[in-house]
This record gives C-alpha cells, structure tokens and sequence, in this order.
C-alpha cells in the first residue's frame, strides 16, 4: 500500500474523532543547500504526517512571494534534479511518513518523465504534485507510467473549478486530492473568509470517493482547523518556508507544536 494511502487510513481510523492530518512542505535546498535531509527528519520528528519536497524552478508561476524567493536562493545555492535525488538515496533508512515531491512539469520534462518516475520510486517517493501538468494529459499519456512505478499523481482544483471537472478529477485520483483554498498564489493568511468555507463544505458535500487536503493559506491553528473542519487535512507551505527564513532547523518542533495545538 502506498504510504500516502496508508496515512489517509490511519486518519479515518484513528479513534472516534477523524484524525487530520499535517502536511508541510518546504523547498529541497533552503534556507542552505544541504538542509534537505535535515528538515525532512526534524519534521517527521515533530509529529508531521507527510512532506511535500519543492522541487526549485526558475519560474514558479503558481507560487507566491515567500515560495518564489526561497525557489531562487534554493537554486543560486546550486540545488538541482540531480542533487536532490543524491540527497535523498537513502532517506527511507529514517523516515517513514509519506514523502511528495511538488514541481514543475518542464523540469521533469527535461529530466525524462519514466527517468525521473523510476527515480523516485528508488528512493522511496510516494506520489508528485505537479499543478501546471494538465489533468487530460497526465491521465491519457503519462497514468501508466505513474502505475508502472508505484507513484500517486495528485490533482488540484479551485473554488473556480467546475463541478464536472471535480468528478472526472476525482474518478481519476488516487490519494488526495489537493483542495487550494482560493485562486490566488500561495501564501499565509490569518483566517479564511466564509466564501472559503462555504467552499470547503460545498466539496465536503459532494461526497467523493477521495480524500481532500487543504493547501495554500494555513499558518497556524486558527487556519489549520478551519481548513480541515470540512477536509481530511491542511498543507502548510509559505508560512513554513517563512519560518526557515528566521529560525534554526532545531526550532521547527515549535513551529508544529503551535499549528497543532491551541496557543495558550
């Protein structure tokens, strides 16, 4: 069973009270070139329940300010396809949860798609989240590949995005489904206005056979709990990559502590 699969089972099984799940991503190579390794082991270790890999590109569209930034210094740093895949040779020898790498699809393109999907299996990634790769085409010239490998494909959608399109994404889907919160870039906010979550419920409602995830938007308690009061789980990324700016690798147990638990 994929580990993506298996964690989302764990957090419908989990007691009486579903457990939501944490996924935090961050860019391979930032703050520093060789702190890959090193943040994905301090996040497993507090408490986090999957890790989204960023992998740098020069020109990240869907990203906002903190993310696009940290994608620049990540690769001045001299972060490259090449180099994360070293990093991560044997990153199954310590952590367990599940592991995405998100990015671009020219990257991967140039890398060679089955390459760089039987890479990843190698190193023990469990699925990609590639937001410009159109769900038509991933699913009619790439599926098989993903297959073949092991690999789950996650899709996003919008509040703009129409329902049929929904069905069809999610008939399609494997793992989660990865709700973006508005059709802004990303970035942190202090709370979700109620269109938000009158979207949140609005796809709560629809009762699809997958499990949705919450991106974009999360940076602490507040907006992780409205973000999974209709969800499986929320994605923290700017407000993380933020926190890298500012503070020492060894902090990051109190960055989680705070989106999991009320401030006292």
């Amino acid at each position: 069973m994929n580990r993506i699969e298996s964690a989302l089972l764990k957090s419908r099984t989990k007691g009486n009270i579903p457990k939501k799940l944490l996924s935090i991503y961050f860019t391979a190579g930032y703050p520093g070139l060789h702190d890959t390794v090193p943040i994905i082991k301090e996040l497993q270790s507090s408490g986090v329940d999957m890790i989204e890999i960023g992998l740098p590109f020069s020109d990240p569209l869907a990203d906002g300010p903190t993310i696009q930034a940290s994608s620049t210094k990540a690769l001045e740093n001299g972060m490259t396809t090449d180099i994360l895949f070293e990093q991560l040779i044997a990153i199954r020898k310590e952590v367990d949860i599940p592991l995405l790498i998100m990015g671009y699809f020219n990257p991967i393109l140039q890398y060679g798609i089955e390459a760089f999907c039987k890479k990843c299996a190698e190193i023990g990634i469990d699925g990609l989240i590639i937001p410009d790769l159109p769900v038509d085409v991933f699913h009619h010239e790439y599926s098989v590949i993903f297959e073949k490998y092991g690999l789950f494909n996650v899709f996003l959608i919008t509040p703009q995005t129409t329902e049929d399109r929904i069905r069809y994404i999610d008939s399609i889907s494997n793992g989660f489904i990865y709700m973006v919160s508005s059709a802004s870039t990303t970035g942190a906010k202090n709370s979700f206005d109620q269109t938000q979550t009158d979207y949140f419920q609005r796809i709560a409602d629809m009762d699809l056979k997958t499990p949705q995830i919450v991106g974009f938007g999360i940076s602490n308690h507040e907006t992780f709990v409205q973000a999974t009061q209709y969800s499986n789980g929320a994605i923290i990324g700017s407000a993380f990559v933020k926190f890298l700016s500012n503070n020492s690798l060894e902090d990051i147990q109190k960055f989680t502590k705070n989106i999991l638990h009320p401030p006292s």
